[in-house]
């Protein structure tokens, strides 16, 4: 007797499937709730950032203790699985639903005059940035060709939870 097995979707699948599920839903929220629609879209929002953040705050973790294996051993094959997957499956959707539904709180709310806004704004593309500096330390460690130190990578594990502070303080209690 044989079984067949289907195989599973690949991680980038999924993560896509999963990205484009929750557009749609957020869409559809927005269309049949309307107005009342917008604290949905912020929880959406907020379960969006805690994503991404928790995918920050880990990703230089790894980046530290990858350091100390050695290069082609089955413990660095291993961290560069899981960095490469919490990149793309957790970390990249996470900041675009971030991204997409914050410009759509911060269109509906019209705060895109107000100072705090534009300050926290540029948190937010500093915070992007270091996403993008991390994206990029993944294809590095992948390439087995990462230069920096786990010093490095213990003081630039902070960035990200010094721009949430700041973000937060922003949206939170809007001191300008």
């Amino acid at each position: 007797m044989t079984t067949t097995t289907t195989p599973a979707a690949s991680p980038a699948k999924r993560a896509a499937i999963s990205l484009v599920l929750t557009v749609a839903v957020t869409l559809a929220a927005a269309v049949i709730l309307g107005e009342g629609a917008y604290l949905w879209i912020k929880a959406a929002h907020v379960i969006a950032i805690i994503s991404w953040m928790a995918g920050m705050l880990y990703l230089p973790r790894l980046f530290i203790y990858h350091c100390d294996a050695e290069k082609g051993s089955v413990q660095s094959e291993t961290f560069k699985v899981m960095e490469r997957r919490l990149l793309t499956i957790i970390l990249n959707p996470a900041m675009v639903i971030a991204w997409g539904l914050g410009l759509w709180l911060a269109w509906i709310g019209q705060f895109y005059s107000s100072p705090w806004f534009i300050a926290k704004l540029a948190l937010v593309l500093a915070l992007s940035a270091v996403h993008g500096y991390f994206s990029a330390a993944v294809r590095a460690f992948n390439e087995d060709r990462n230069d920096k130190s786990p010093r490095h990578w213990r003081i630039v594990n902070e960035i990200p939870t010094v721009l949430m502070i700041g973000i937060v303080i922003l949206v939170i209690v809007k001191p300008f």
